[in-house]
């Protein structure tokens, strides 16, 4: 299967929630129990402003509307990010990350590169946040 894409093509729109649950569930599943994604003392007790979701959550939410637009997870070649900001999760209200993945420029041999901008609110948790996928 080959993908029309153009450059400046928004090929997905996503809102992730985070929830405390969410975390524990991540936590068990990648063996990552840092208390700092779970207790809101110990986060306290090492200056974070409380409970922060794990990155590598953050970073695999984000990718995964682009592998839902393309249908493979094998279509990823490359994927890369900085992270540039914490995401807190609220005991109650939780956090609600948002993600825009958008065709940003053809490499050549069905290569493309495609940018996510990811946020919180009005601030970008990922930057430089780029997938490089084979769509053809």
């Amino acid at each position: 299967m080959s993908f029309a894409l153009s450059e400046g093509q928004v090929i997905a729109k996503y809102d992730a929630h985070f929830s405390r649950d969410s975390l524990v569930r991540y936590a068990g599943a990648s063996g990552d129990f840092n208390a700092i994604h779970y207790r809101d003392d110990v986060a306290q007790q090492v200056g974070l402003p409380g409970v922060l979701a794990h990155g590598m959550l953050t970073m695999g939410t984000a990718i995964q509307p682009v592998v839902d637009f393309f249908g493979d997870p094998g279509r990823i070649v490359d994927y890369q990010v900085r992270f540039t900001r914490p995401v807190p999760v609220d005991t109650e209200a939780g956090a609600d990350v948002h993600i825009t993945a958008t065709v940003a420029k053809d490499l050549g041999e069905g290569l493309w590169r495609i940018d996510l901008k990811v946020t919180l609110g009005e601030q970008t948790v990922l930057g430089k946040s780029q997938a490089i996928v084979r769509a053809a």
